[in-house]
């Protein structure tokens, strides 16, 4: 799974955090893992620790370029962190005396279909065209996921797994049945990419019925390379962990990558339908989430 990964959105960049904070049942522990548990922000202070942790990583470690407001507060912030869950994995042992002030070492943002349907859409939206989908889909529930990192000497197994057992658990609690959301590969230069994109296109494609495509503007297209040519071990092992991680579970991939140039990434749209999740995950996670119940 991967170390850290962004959703990124650049015409929000600008923009602070609304002063409203929706509460939500939130805080909820939904796991334990030694010294580590995960569970959802209770307070805009929680989502704070969160929006410093992605600074870290996304401007700190990755060639992102901070706009001027995401600067001075060093923080990583759009106006979907007021609606979405966060969910977080904290370090109790690292919190030291003062439980007040939690060690956020993990985060990953979660925005369910009727909270995005009640403020303007999805985050990912401003890049793809998911319209489609979801129309054909009526009955069935979204979530798109993003915004995911780890601090840097926390990116081990237990911190990933614990982060995507609060998922698990999470889906399970509100009847998901369909997870998207953005993945990023480092560098916009498509023809660099040429491998990893066009593998994805020719034989990770979403089918038919959860195709999405990337705003006519913004679309690059993943079909680079001869299926001929094409070295599927090579390009698995070129891709970024997380990309390799929803490939095991058992993601698919829509149309086209889009360029980001203030973060300096080419993102490509993960669709991962519950009922095609590969069943060892579910039996190792449990059905209902509970290997790591608190």
């Amino acid at each position: 799974m991967s170390e850290f990964v962004h959703n990124p959105i650049p015409v929000f960049r600008n923009a602070l955090l609304p002063k409203v904070f929706h509460a939500q049942p939130q805080g909820e522990l939904l796991g334990r893992y030694g010294t580590l548990e995960v569970r959802l922000a209770a307070t805009p202070k929680d989502i704070k620790r969160a929006q410093k942790l992605r600074y870290r990583v996304f401007y700190g470690e990755m060639s992102a370029m901070p706009d001027l407001k995401s600067w001075l507060k060093q923080r990583d912030i759009d106006p979907f962190d007021a609606l979405c869950d966060h969910l977080l994995v904290i370090d109790t042992a690292a919190s030291g005396k003062n439980p007040a002030k939690p060690k956020v070492v993990g985060t990953y943002r979660l925005l369910r279909q009727e909270v995005a349907a009640r403020h303007g859409g999805f985050y990912s939206e401003q890049e793809f065209n998911i319209a489609p989908m979801l129309q054909a889909q009526p009955r069935l529930r979204f979530l798109e996921l993003g915004r995911s990192c780890v601090e840097p000497s926390y990116r081990d197994k237990r911190t990933v797994e614990l982060l995507w057992h609060g998922i698990w658990a999470y889906v399970r609690r509100h009847a998901i049945d369909v997870m998207f959301g953005c993945a990023s590969f480092e560098g916009t230069d498509p023809d660099r990419l040429a491998l990893p994109l066009s593998f994805l296109h020719h034989h990770m494609r979403a089918e038919p019925q959860w195709q999405i495509q990337a705003l006519p503007k913004q679309a690059i297209s993943m079909d680079r390379l001869d299926p001929a040519d094409i070295d599927a071990k090579k390009a698995i092992h070129s891709m970024p962990p997380l990309i390799k991680a929803y490939l095991r579970i058992g993601a698919r991939f829509g149309d086209h990558a889009v360029i980001d140039h203030q973060f300096g990434t080419t993102d490509v749209l993960v669709i991962l339908p519950v009922s095609d999740i590969n069943p060892k995950y579910v039996g190792y996670f449990g059905a209902e989430g509970t290997r790591y119940a608190a």
